[in-house]
Protein backbone atom coordinates (compact mmCIF):
# COMPACT_ATOMS: atom_id res chain seq x y z
CA UNK A 1 0.00 0.00 0.00
CA UNK A 2 2.26 3.13 -0.95
CA UNK A 3 -0.50 5.64 0.33
CA UNK A 4 -2.52 5.56 2.80
CA UNK A 5 -5.87 7.83 3.60
CA UNK A 6 -5.79 7.62 7.40
CA UNK A 7 -3.69 5.44 10.30
CA UNK A 8 -5.38 4.43 13.47
CA UNK A 9 -3.66 3.21 16.44
CA UNK A 10 -5.61 0.49 17.64
CA UNK A 11 -7.49 -2.36 16.57
CA UNK A 12 -9.93 -2.91 19.52
CA UNK A 13 -13.57 -2.07 19.14
CA UNK A 14 -13.64 1.75 18.30
CA UNK A 15 -10.40 1.73 15.84
CA UNK A 16 -12.03 -1.48 13.76
CA UNK A 17 -15.08 0.47 13.57
CA UNK A 18 -13.78 3.29 12.48
CA UNK A 19 -11.62 1.14 10.04
CA UNK A 20 -14.73 -0.90 8.57
CA UNK A 21 -16.30 2.56 7.97
CA UNK A 22 -13.55 4.03 6.48
CA UNK A 23 -12.88 0.80 4.28
CA UNK A 24 -16.73 0.55 2.84
CA UNK A 25 -16.00 4.08 1.41
CA UNK A 26 -13.29 2.75 -0.39
CA UNK A 27 -10.58 4.31 2.15
CA UNK A 28 -6.98 3.19 2.70
CA UNK A 29 -6.07 2.42 6.33
CA UNK A 30 -2.70 1.49 8.32
CA UNK A 31 -3.89 0.07 11.56
CA UNK A 32 -1.19 -0.29 14.41
CA UNK A 33 -1.25 -2.32 17.53
CA UNK A 34 1.75 -2.74 20.13
CA UNK A 35 0.14 -6.29 21.05
CA UNK A 36 0.35 -9.33 18.91
CA UNK A 37 -2.45 -10.39 16.76
CA UNK A 38 -4.21 -12.39 19.32
CA UNK A 39 -5.67 -9.40 20.92
CA UNK A 40 -7.29 -8.15 17.71
CA UNK A 41 -10.74 -6.60 18.71
CA UNK A 42 -9.00 -5.55 22.37
CA UNK A 43 -11.39 -5.07 25.46
CA UNK A 44 -14.49 -5.76 24.02
CA UNK A 45 -13.99 -9.36 23.47
CA UNK A 46 -14.55 -10.26 26.91
CA UNK A 47 -17.30 -7.95 27.46
CA UNK A 48 -20.92 -9.41 28.09
CA UNK A 49 -22.04 -7.09 25.05
CA UNK A 50 -24.35 -5.15 26.20
CA UNK A 51 -25.68 -2.03 24.62
CA UNK A 52 -27.34 1.08 25.34
CA UNK A 53 -30.24 1.71 22.69
CA UNK A 54 -33.47 3.42 22.98
CA UNK A 55 -37.15 2.44 22.15
CA UNK A 56 -36.61 -0.94 20.40
CA UNK A 57 -38.73 -3.48 19.41
CA UNK A 58 -37.24 -5.90 22.34
CA UNK A 59 -38.24 -3.43 24.93
CA UNK A 60 -41.52 -3.08 23.75
CA UNK A 61 -42.33 -7.22 22.98
CA UNK A 62 -41.40 -6.99 26.99
CA UNK A 63 -43.83 -4.32 27.88
CA UNK A 64 -41.08 -1.36 28.51
CA UNK A 65 -41.97 2.21 27.70
CA UNK A 66 -38.91 3.62 26.38
CA UNK A 67 -38.33 7.46 24.28
CA UNK A 68 -35.59 9.67 23.80
CA UNK A 69 -36.61 12.24 26.59
CA UNK A 70 -36.41 9.69 29.24
CA UNK A 71 -33.00 8.00 27.90
CA UNK A 72 -31.67 11.52 27.67
CA UNK A 73 -32.73 12.80 31.05
CA UNK A 74 -31.92 9.60 32.64
CA UNK A 75 -28.29 10.43 30.83
CA UNK A 76 -28.17 13.97 31.73
CA UNK A 77 -28.98 13.12 35.26
CA UNK A 78 -26.84 10.54 35.75
CA UNK A 79 -23.51 12.21 34.49
CA UNK A 80 -24.17 15.56 36.52
CA UNK A 81 -21.93 17.45 33.85
CA UNK A 82 -20.91 20.53 36.08
CA UNK A 83 -17.06 21.46 34.36
CA UNK A 84 -16.31 23.99 31.63
CA UNK A 85 -14.75 20.84 29.45
CA UNK A 86 -17.62 19.16 30.01
CA UNK A 87 -19.17 21.17 26.49
CA UNK A 88 -18.23 18.41 24.42
CA UNK A 89 -19.38 15.78 26.67
CA UNK A 90 -22.24 16.71 26.76
CA UNK A 91 -22.58 17.30 23.36
CA UNK A 92 -21.69 14.03 22.46
CA UNK A 93 -24.24 12.75 24.90
CA UNK A 94 -27.23 14.54 23.57
CA UNK A 95 -25.55 13.06 20.11
CA UNK A 96 -25.29 9.71 21.00
CA UNK A 97 -28.77 9.39 22.82
CA UNK A 98 -30.23 10.26 19.82
CA UNK A 99 -28.18 7.67 17.81
CA UNK A 100 -29.32 5.02 20.27
CA UNK A 101 -33.10 5.77 19.58
CA UNK A 102 -33.37 6.63 16.07
CA UNK A 103 -30.12 4.91 13.80
CA UNK A 104 -28.10 2.77 15.97
CA UNK A 105 -30.32 -0.76 15.92
CA UNK A 106 -31.18 -0.59 11.93
CA UNK A 107 -27.04 0.17 11.48
CA UNK A 108 -26.13 -2.59 14.29
CA UNK A 109 -28.32 -5.22 11.88
CA UNK A 110 -27.13 -3.93 8.37
CA UNK A 111 -23.76 -5.23 9.34
CA UNK A 112 -25.22 -8.30 10.43
CA UNK A 113 -25.39 -7.96 14.34
CA UNK A 114 -28.57 -9.05 16.30
CA UNK A 115 -29.72 -8.41 19.74
CA UNK A 116 -30.78 -11.40 22.12
CA UNK A 117 -34.43 -10.70 23.87
CA UNK A 118 -32.86 -10.18 27.09
CA UNK A 119 -32.54 -6.62 28.44
CA UNK A 120 -30.84 -6.04 31.28
CA UNK A 121 -31.47 -3.03 33.67
CA UNK A 122 -28.47 -2.12 35.31
CA UNK A 123 -28.13 1.56 37.19
CA UNK A 124 -31.46 0.94 37.80
CA UNK A 125 -33.15 4.60 38.67
CA UNK A 126 -34.41 4.29 42.33
CA UNK A 127 -37.35 5.75 44.43
CA UNK A 128 -35.58 9.12 45.75
CA UNK A 129 -32.19 8.77 43.76
CA UNK A 130 -32.41 11.48 40.53
CA UNK A 131 -29.86 9.12 38.50
CA UNK A 132 -29.76 5.43 36.71
CA UNK A 133 -32.04 4.20 34.28
CA UNK A 134 -35.39 4.64 34.69
CA UNK A 135 -36.54 1.57 32.19
CA UNK A 136 -34.60 -1.38 31.02
CA UNK A 137 -32.76 -0.71 28.25
CA UNK A 138 -28.73 -2.48 28.17
CA UNK A 139 -29.79 -4.82 25.15
CA UNK A 140 -27.49 -7.98 25.02
CA UNK A 141 -25.94 -8.54 21.47
CA UNK A 142 -26.03 -12.34 20.51
CA UNK A 143 -23.12 -14.02 20.72
CA UNK A 144 -21.70 -10.99 23.31
CA UNK A 145 -18.63 -9.35 23.14
CA UNK A 146 -17.08 -11.77 20.03
CA UNK A 147 -20.65 -11.52 18.21
CA UNK A 148 -20.52 -7.87 18.54
CA UNK A 149 -16.64 -7.68 17.32
CA UNK A 150 -16.70 -10.47 14.39
CA UNK A 151 -18.64 -8.57 11.65
CA UNK A 152 -16.12 -5.47 12.25
CA UNK A 153 -12.76 -7.89 12.40
CA UNK A 154 -14.08 -9.67 9.04
CA UNK A 155 -14.60 -5.74 7.02
CA UNK A 156 -11.36 -4.97 8.17
CA UNK A 157 -9.86 -8.44 7.26
CA UNK A 158 -11.88 -8.15 3.52
CA UNK A 159 -10.37 -4.11 3.50
CA UNK A 160 -6.64 -6.29 4.01
CA UNK A 161 -7.36 -8.58 1.29
CA UNK A 162 -8.16 -6.16 -1.43
CA UNK A 163 -5.76 -4.12 -0.76
CA UNK A 164 -7.26 -1.56 1.45
CA UNK A 165 -5.91 -2.55 4.68
CA UNK A 166 -2.87 -2.79 6.18
CA UNK A 167 -2.52 -4.74 9.52
CA UNK A 168 0.57 -4.20 11.76
CA UNK A 169 0.64 -5.76 15.20
CA UNK A 170 3.63 -5.61 17.24
CA UNK A 171 3.93 -1.58 16.25
CA UNK A 172 3.96 0.67 19.14
CA UNK A 173 3.58 4.23 18.53
CA UNK A 174 5.82 6.47 20.36
CA UNK A 175 5.48 9.76 18.36
CA UNK A 176 2.70 12.02 16.37
CA UNK A 177 4.73 13.25 13.17
CA UNK A 178 4.39 16.76 12.73
CA UNK A 179 5.62 19.22 10.20
CA UNK A 180 6.47 23.01 10.09
CA UNK A 181 2.57 24.30 10.72
CA UNK A 182 1.83 21.76 13.93
CA UNK A 183 -0.23 19.43 11.60
CA UNK A 184 0.23 15.36 12.62
CA UNK A 185 1.17 13.80 9.65
CA UNK A 186 2.02 10.16 10.47
CA UNK A 187 3.32 8.71 13.73
CA UNK A 188 6.80 6.74 14.27
CA UNK A 189 7.78 3.70 16.64
CA UNK A 190 9.10 0.65 17.82
CA UNK A 191 8.75 -2.36 16.65
CA UNK A 192 8.18 -5.26 19.20
CA UNK A 193 9.17 -8.94 19.00
CA UNK A 194 6.99 -11.26 18.45
CA UNK A 195 4.93 -12.94 21.30
CA UNK A 196 2.78 -15.42 21.07
CA UNK A 197 1.10 -15.19 24.29
CA UNK A 198 -2.86 -15.47 24.98
CA UNK A 199 -5.25 -12.88 24.89
CA UNK A 200 -5.02 -10.41 27.76
CA UNK A 201 -1.15 -11.80 28.73
CA UNK A 202 2.04 -10.08 29.40
CA UNK A 203 3.59 -9.44 26.10
CA UNK A 204 7.47 -8.93 25.79
CA UNK A 205 8.84 -5.41 25.06
CA UNK A 206 11.80 -6.19 23.38
CA UNK A 207 12.14 -3.79 20.64
CA UNK A 208 13.54 -5.00 17.25
CA UNK A 209 13.30 -1.78 15.16
CA UNK A 210 11.82 1.46 14.28
CA UNK A 211 9.35 2.19 12.33
CA UNK A 212 7.44 5.82 10.79
CA UNK A 213 4.41 5.59 8.04
CA UNK A 214 2.82 9.24 7.06
CA UNK A 215 -1.06 10.03 6.07
CA UNK A 216 -3.03 13.31 6.40
CA UNK A 217 -4.85 11.56 9.13
CA UNK A 218 -3.94 9.94 12.68
CA UNK A 219 -6.71 8.69 14.96
CA UNK A 220 -5.82 7.74 18.16
CA UNK A 221 -8.27 4.48 19.39
CA UNK A 222 -5.54 3.19 22.25
CA UNK A 223 -8.47 3.00 24.58
CA UNK A 224 -8.05 4.00 28.58
CA UNK A 225 -6.35 3.51 31.47
CA UNK A 226 -7.55 0.83 33.71
CA UNK A 227 -4.18 -1.41 33.11
CA UNK A 228 -2.22 0.58 34.71
CA UNK A 229 -2.44 0.59 37.98
CA UNK A 230 0.24 3.77 38.91
CA UNK A 231 -1.92 6.12 36.66
CA UNK A 232 -5.26 5.01 38.14
CA UNK A 233 -3.83 6.10 41.66
CA UNK A 234 -2.20 9.02 40.40
CA UNK A 235 -5.36 10.53 39.04
CA UNK A 236 -8.09 8.35 41.81
CA UNK A 237 -10.62 11.06 43.32
CA UNK A 238 -9.67 11.53 46.59
CA UNK A 239 -11.99 14.75 47.05
CA UNK A 240 -15.17 12.18 45.88
CA UNK A 241 -14.73 8.51 47.19
CA UNK A 242 -11.60 8.74 49.86
CA UNK A 243 -8.14 7.41 49.51
CA UNK A 244 -7.28 4.79 46.44
CA UNK A 245 -7.07 1.40 48.39
CA UNK A 246 -3.85 0.04 49.31
CA UNK A 247 -5.47 -3.52 46.80
CA UNK A 248 -6.76 -2.86 43.37
CA UNK A 249 -7.69 -5.81 40.77
CA UNK A 250 -7.42 -5.13 37.29
CA UNK A 251 -10.75 -5.91 35.33
CA UNK A 252 -8.33 -4.76 31.98
CA UNK A 253 -5.02 -6.23 31.21
CA UNK A 254 -1.94 -4.25 31.56
CA UNK A 255 -1.22 -3.39 28.17
CA UNK A 256 -4.31 -0.90 28.50
CA UNK A 257 -1.89 1.29 29.83
CA UNK A 258 -2.76 4.94 28.99
CA UNK A 259 0.71 5.77 27.40
CA UNK A 260 -0.78 7.27 24.15
CA UNK A 261 -3.36 9.98 25.46
CA UNK A 262 -0.10 10.88 27.19
CA UNK A 263 2.33 11.04 24.20
CA UNK A 264 -0.54 13.17 22.89
CA UNK A 265 -1.13 15.36 25.76
CA UNK A 266 2.74 15.80 25.19
CA UNK A 267 2.20 17.22 21.46
CA UNK A 268 -0.61 19.55 22.90
CA UNK A 269 -3.47 17.83 23.34
CA UNK A 270 -6.09 18.80 25.76
CA UNK A 271 -6.52 15.22 28.28
CA UNK A 272 -9.54 16.19 30.18
CA UNK A 273 -11.64 14.39 33.51
CA UNK A 274 -8.95 11.25 33.84
CA UNK A 275 -10.16 11.66 37.85
CA UNK A 276 -13.26 10.16 36.45
CA UNK A 277 -13.12 6.34 36.31
CA UNK A 278 -15.43 3.89 36.72
CA UNK A 279 -14.30 1.21 38.98
CA UNK A 280 -16.48 -1.23 40.68
CA UNK A 281 -16.26 -2.53 44.71
CA UNK A 282 -17.49 -5.49 43.67
CA UNK A 283 -14.24 -7.37 42.69
CA UNK A 284 -13.04 -10.83 42.60
CA UNK A 285 -9.19 -11.69 42.37
CA UNK A 286 -9.28 -14.34 39.64
CA UNK A 287 -8.38 -17.90 40.57
CA UNK A 288 -6.88 -18.66 37.13
CA UNK A 289 -4.95 -14.72 35.94
CA UNK A 290 -4.25 -14.14 32.31
CA UNK A 291 -3.13 -10.97 33.58
CA UNK A 292 -1.14 -9.84 36.58
CA UNK A 293 -4.01 -8.93 39.56
CA UNK A 294 -6.72 -9.50 37.25
CA UNK A 295 -10.29 -9.19 38.75
CA UNK A 296 -13.90 -10.30 37.48
CA UNK A 297 -16.71 -8.67 38.73
CA UNK A 298 -19.36 -10.65 40.72
CA UNK A 299 -22.92 -10.02 39.81
CA UNK A 300 -25.00 -10.92 43.44
CA UNK A 301 -28.91 -10.40 42.03
CA UNK A 302 -30.54 -8.25 45.04
CA UNK A 303 -31.00 -10.81 47.91
CA UNK A 304 -27.04 -10.57 49.21
CA UNK A 305 -26.64 -8.45 51.96
CA UNK A 306 -24.03 -6.14 51.44
CA UNK A 307 -21.58 -5.51 54.56
CA UNK A 308 -18.45 -3.05 54.58
CA UNK A 309 -15.30 -3.72 55.75
CA UNK A 310 -15.83 -4.20 59.10
CA UNK A 311 -19.19 -6.01 58.57
CA UNK A 312 -21.89 -3.05 59.40
CA UNK A 313 -24.72 -3.38 56.54
CA UNK A 314 -24.07 -0.60 53.85
CA UNK A 315 -27.28 1.98 53.64
CA UNK A 316 -30.71 0.87 51.97
CA UNK A 317 -30.16 3.09 48.80
CA UNK A 318 -26.83 0.68 47.73
CA UNK A 319 -27.79 -2.14 45.79
CA UNK A 320 -24.89 -4.28 43.20
CA UNK A 321 -25.76 -3.05 40.38
CA UNK A 322 -27.71 -0.35 40.66
CA UNK A 323 -24.96 2.65 41.18
CA UNK A 324 -21.65 1.67 40.82
CA UNK A 325 -20.18 4.70 41.62
CA UNK A 326 -22.44 5.08 45.06
CA UNK A 327 -21.40 1.35 45.89
CA UNK A 328 -17.34 2.65 45.26
CA UNK A 329 -17.91 5.21 47.88
CA UNK A 330 -19.94 3.97 50.00
CA UNK A 331 -17.50 0.79 50.42
CA UNK A 332 -14.62 3.20 50.65
CA UNK A 333 -16.25 5.48 53.74
CA UNK A 334 -14.61 3.90 56.53
CA UNK A 335 -11.05 3.53 54.65
CA UNK A 336 -11.06 -0.40 54.31
CA UNK A 337 -9.64 -1.78 51.02
CA UNK A 338 -12.53 -4.87 51.37
CA UNK A 339 -16.73 -5.28 51.41
CA UNK A 340 -18.11 -8.44 51.76
CA UNK A 341 -21.32 -10.13 50.41
CA UNK A 342 -22.75 -12.71 52.69
CA UNK A 343 -25.34 -15.10 50.75
CA UNK A 344 -27.25 -18.47 51.58
CA UNK A 345 -27.20 -21.49 49.40
CA UNK A 346 -29.99 -20.35 47.89
CA UNK A 347 -29.02 -17.51 46.80
CA UNK A 348 -26.02 -18.75 45.40
CA UNK A 349 -27.74 -21.07 43.22
CA UNK A 350 -30.34 -18.69 42.19
CA UNK A 351 -28.76 -15.19 41.85
CA UNK A 352 -24.79 -15.20 41.73
CA UNK A 353 -23.03 -14.53 38.59
CA UNK A 354 -19.94 -12.90 37.00
CA UNK A 355 -20.00 -10.53 34.36
CA UNK A 356 -18.00 -11.10 31.20
CA UNK A 357 -18.84 -13.23 28.16
CA UNK A 358 -16.08 -16.13 29.44
CA UNK A 359 -18.66 -16.98 32.52
CA UNK A 360 -22.24 -16.95 30.33
CA UNK A 361 -21.05 -19.85 27.50
CA UNK A 362 -25.31 -19.92 26.46
CA UNK A 363 -25.25 -16.16 25.36
CA UNK A 364 -21.96 -16.40 23.17
CA UNK A 365 -23.39 -19.66 21.62
CA UNK A 366 -26.29 -17.78 20.78
CA UNK A 367 -28.93 -20.05 22.71
CA UNK A 368 -32.33 -18.17 23.24
CA UNK A 369 -32.86 -20.22 26.50
CA UNK A 370 -30.95 -19.53 29.72
CA UNK A 371 -29.78 -22.84 30.80
CA UNK A 372 -31.92 -24.00 33.99
CA UNK A 373 -29.60 -23.91 37.36
CA UNK A 374 -28.98 -27.01 39.02
CA UNK A 375 -27.20 -26.12 41.79
CA UNK A 376 -24.43 -23.18 41.71
CA UNK A 377 -23.05 -22.43 38.60
CA UNK A 378 -19.67 -24.29 37.29
CA UNK A 379 -18.36 -20.67 37.22
CA UNK A 380 -18.87 -19.29 40.71
CA UNK A 381 -17.92 -23.16 41.60
CA UNK A 382 -14.58 -22.69 40.62
CA UNK A 383 -14.50 -20.01 42.44
CA UNK A 384 -15.34 -21.09 45.63
CA UNK A 385 -12.95 -24.29 45.01
CA UNK A 386 -10.03 -22.14 43.96
CA UNK A 387 -10.29 -18.52 44.13
CA UNK A 388 -9.00 -17.22 47.74
CA UNK A 389 -12.42 -14.78 48.16
CA UNK A 390 -15.11 -17.45 48.90
CA UNK A 391 -15.76 -18.38 53.18
CA UNK A 392 -18.21 -21.29 53.12
CA UNK A 393 -19.20 -22.39 56.68
CA UNK A 394 -22.39 -24.15 58.49
CA UNK A 395 -22.93 -21.89 61.12
CA UNK A 396 -23.06 -18.07 61.39
CA UNK A 397 -20.23 -18.52 64.29
CA UNK A 398 -17.82 -20.02 61.80
CA UNK A 399 -18.58 -17.79 58.92
CA UNK A 400 -17.51 -14.51 60.82
CA UNK A 401 -14.37 -16.48 62.18
CA UNK A 402 -12.97 -17.43 58.98
CA UNK A 403 -14.62 -13.91 57.32
CA UNK A 404 -12.11 -12.67 60.03
CA UNK A 405 -8.93 -14.69 59.10
CA UNK A 406 -9.24 -13.68 55.86
CA UNK A 407 -9.61 -9.53 56.79
CA UNK A 408 -8.28 -8.56 60.23
CA UNK A 409 -10.59 -4.80 59.79
CA UNK A 410 -13.50 -7.46 60.33
CA UNK A 411 -15.45 -7.28 63.29
CA UNK A 412 -17.10 -10.62 64.54
CA UNK A 413 -20.06 -8.86 66.31
CA UNK A 414 -20.86 -6.30 63.56
CA UNK A 415 -21.19 -9.51 60.89
CA UNK A 416 -23.26 -10.99 63.53
CA UNK A 417 -25.64 -8.32 64.20
CA UNK A 418 -26.14 -7.75 60.32
CA UNK A 419 -27.33 -10.96 59.28
CA UNK A 420 -29.70 -11.56 62.81
CA UNK A 421 -31.43 -8.19 61.35
CA UNK A 422 -31.39 -9.50 58.06
CA UNK A 423 -33.15 -12.45 59.07
CA UNK A 424 -35.69 -10.62 61.06
CA UNK A 425 -36.65 -8.11 58.39
CA UNK A 426 -37.48 -11.03 56.65
CA UNK A 427 -39.89 -12.42 59.69
CA UNK A 428 -41.43 -9.20 59.09
CA UNK A 429 -42.02 -9.66 55.36
CA UNK A 430 -38.91 -7.23 54.52
CA UNK A 431 -37.39 -8.53 51.26
CA UNK A 432 -34.76 -7.73 48.86
CA UNK A 433 -37.81 -6.73 46.35
CA UNK A 434 -39.93 -4.71 49.11
CA UNK A 435 -36.67 -2.95 50.50
CA UNK A 436 -36.27 -1.89 54.40
CA UNK A 437 -37.64 1.71 53.27
CA UNK A 438 -40.86 0.02 51.67
CA UNK A 439 -39.87 1.57 48.34
CA UNK A 440 -39.42 -1.85 46.45
CA UNK A 441 -37.00 -2.43 43.61
CA UNK A 442 -38.27 -1.82 40.06
CA UNK A 443 -35.38 -4.69 39.31
CA UNK A 444 -37.55 -7.52 40.81
CA UNK A 445 -39.62 -8.44 37.92
CA UNK A 446 -36.95 -8.79 35.30
CA UNK A 447 -34.31 -10.71 37.03
CA UNK A 448 -33.82 -14.06 38.62
CA UNK A 449 -34.36 -13.78 42.11
CA UNK A 450 -34.62 -16.01 45.33
CA UNK A 451 -37.22 -16.45 47.61
CA UNK A 452 -37.41 -14.41 50.40
CA UNK A 453 -35.65 -16.99 53.65
CA UNK A 454 -34.40 -16.45 56.60
CA UNK A 455 -30.16 -16.86 56.18
CA UNK A 456 -29.87 -19.05 59.64
CA UNK A 457 -32.58 -21.28 58.55
CA UNK A 458 -30.32 -25.12 57.91
CA UNK A 459 -32.35 -25.79 54.93
CA UNK A 460 -31.06 -22.40 53.26
CA UNK A 461 -27.56 -23.27 54.45
CA UNK A 462 -24.55 -23.04 53.94
CA UNK A 463 -23.65 -19.74 54.55
CA UNK A 464 -21.51 -18.21 51.93
CA UNK A 465 -19.70 -14.86 52.34
CA UNK A 466 -17.58 -13.23 49.83
CA UNK A 467 -14.76 -10.64 49.73
CA UNK A 468 -14.76 -7.46 47.84
CA UNK A 469 -12.07 -5.39 46.30
CA UNK A 470 -12.06 -2.58 44.26
CA UNK A 471 -11.79 -3.45 40.39
CA UNK A 472 -10.44 -0.88 37.24
CA UNK A 473 -12.50 -0.98 34.62
CA UNK A 474 -13.49 2.05 31.99
CA UNK A 475 -11.56 5.35 31.98
CA UNK A 476 -14.61 7.83 31.84
CA UNK A 477 -11.85 11.08 30.95
CA UNK A 478 -9.91 11.26 27.95
CA UNK A 479 -8.54 13.48 24.61
CA UNK A 480 -10.89 16.33 24.10
CA UNK A 481 -12.92 15.91 20.96
CA UNK A 482 -15.63 17.92 18.79
CA UNK A 483 -18.36 16.70 17.22
CA UNK A 484 -16.40 15.35 14.04
CA UNK A 485 -13.81 13.57 16.35
CA UNK A 486 -11.10 15.84 15.90
CA UNK A 487 -8.46 16.38 19.12
CA UNK A 488 -8.37 19.80 20.98
CA UNK A 489 -5.85 21.72 22.80
CA UNK A 490 -6.18 23.24 26.25
CA UNK A 491 -7.29 26.23 24.36
CA UNK A 492 -9.68 24.63 22.34
CA UNK A 493 -8.23 24.81 18.94
CA UNK A 494 -8.10 21.90 17.22
CA UNK A 495 -4.84 19.75 16.34
CA UNK A 496 -4.72 19.69 12.30
CA UNK A 497 -4.87 15.45 11.47
CA UNK A 498 -5.19 14.25 14.68
CA UNK A 499 -8.30 12.29 15.74
CA UNK A 500 -9.26 10.58 18.98
CA UNK A 501 -12.18 7.58 19.25
CA UNK A 502 -13.51 5.41 22.15
CA UNK A 503 -12.23 5.35 25.37
CA UNK A 504 -9.29 7.80 24.49
CA UNK A 505 -11.44 10.53 24.04
CA UNK A 506 -13.58 8.98 26.98
CA UNK A 507 -15.97 7.83 24.03
CA UNK A 508 -16.26 11.14 22.96
CA UNK A 509 -15.55 15.11 23.64
CA UNK A 510 -13.04 14.18 26.59
CA UNK A 511 -15.97 13.01 28.85
CA UNK A 512 -19.31 11.69 27.19
CA UNK A 513 -20.39 9.91 30.64
CA UNK A 514 -20.01 13.07 33.07
CA UNK A 515 -19.02 11.43 36.80
CA UNK A 516 -21.24 8.44 36.18
CA UNK A 517 -22.09 5.96 33.42
CA UNK A 518 -25.01 3.82 32.55
CA UNK A 519 -24.01 0.21 31.64
CA UNK A 520 -24.19 0.02 27.72
CA UNK A 521 -22.56 3.08 26.86
CA UNK A 522 -19.06 1.99 26.73
CA UNK A 523 -19.28 -1.10 24.22
CA UNK A 524 -22.24 1.93 22.52
CA UNK A 525 -19.78 4.94 23.21
CA UNK A 526 -17.36 3.23 20.85
CA UNK A 527 -19.26 2.02 18.05
CA UNK A 528 -21.05 5.72 18.00
CA UNK A 529 -17.37 7.49 17.84
CA UNK A 530 -16.24 4.86 15.68
CA UNK A 531 -18.98 5.77 13.29
CA UNK A 532 -19.50 9.47 13.73
CA UNK A 533 -15.60 10.21 13.09
CA UNK A 534 -15.20 7.88 10.35
CA UNK A 535 -18.32 9.68 8.52
CA UNK A 536 -16.90 13.38 9.14
CA UNK A 537 -13.11 11.58 7.79
CA UNK A 538 -15.16 10.74 4.77
CA UNK A 539 -16.23 13.87 4.00
CA UNK A 540 -13.11 15.81 4.82
CA UNK A 541 -10.59 13.47 2.45
CA UNK A 542 -13.42 13.81 -0.25
CA UNK A 543 -12.96 18.11 0.38
CA UNK A 544 -9.17 17.49 0.04
CA UNK A 545 -8.91 15.74 -3.15
CA UNK A 546 -11.46 17.75 -4.85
Amino acid sequence: MSKRDVIVIGSGLSGLVTAAELVRAGKRVLIVDQEPAATFGGQAFWSLGGLFIVDTPEQRALGIHDSLELARNDWMSTARFDRAEDEYGEQWANSYVKFAAVEMRDWLADYGIELAPIIGWPEARREGIDMGNSVPRCHIVWGMGPGLLEPFQRKVIEGQEAGLVDLRFRHRVDELLRDESGAVVGVAGSILSDDDAPRGARTSREVIGTFSEHAPVVVIAAGGVGGNLEMVRRRWPTDRVGPAPATLLRGVPEHVDGRMVEIAEGAGAHLINLDRMWTYAEGLRHHTPQWDSQGVRILPGPSAVWLDGRGDRLPESIKPGSDALGGLIATRANGQDTSWFVVSRIIAETELTLAGQDQNPHLRAKTAAVPERVGIPAAIQAFMDHGEDFVVADNLDDLVTSMAELSADVEPDRVRNAILEHDREVEAGITAITGREGGGDAQGSFIRVAAAHAFLDPSAGPLIAIRLRTITRKSLGGLETDLRGRVLTVGGSEIDGLYAVGEAAGFGGGGVHGYSALEGTFLGGCLFTGRQTAAALIETLAENYT
